[in-house]
């Protein structure tokens, strides 16, 4: 059965990618494999559960609805979390898709969307 190596993220410039990343998540960047080894990966420090995310440099733009994103999960607060990484360098995403005031299941976590410095949109959730 195959199982998921790592992440990869279509990104313009894999060094600012991988330092927003690193630092919302927490993560260290794995070495180069090799001599000239220009792709950027990160992880989990030793010990800490997570999937790595290599930065793939893309010519191609960020889609605005992509079908695939990271969900975040933050176990404080929502908004200091957000406004963190809105200070790393993140942006808010005007998403269409956020429940009505009262349409919300009553056990759905609140998540807002936020988009990295390259435009990759991504979710974070946690309480108000």
């Amino acid at each position: 059965m195959a199982a998921i190596a790592q992440i990869s993220l279509g990104v313009e410039d894999p060094e600012r990618a991988g330092a927003f990343w690193m630092e919302a998540l927490g993560y260290v960047r794995r070495p180069p494999r090799w001599d000239g080894d220009d792709w950027i990966v990160i992880e989990p420090p030793p010990g800490v559960v997570g999937a790595p995310i290599a930065m793939d440099t893309s010519e191609s733009p960020a889609p605005e609805l992509p079908r695939i994103h990271l969900d975040l999960q933050t176990d404080g607060d929502l908004d200091a979390e957000v406004a963190r990484l809105v200070g790393l360098g993140a942006q808010r995403v005007d998403w269409p898709f956020y429940p009505e005031p009262g349409e919300r299941h009553p056990d759905e976590v609140p998540y807002v969307v936020l988009a990295d410095p390259e435009g990759n949109r991504f979710c974070v959730a946690g309480v108000h």
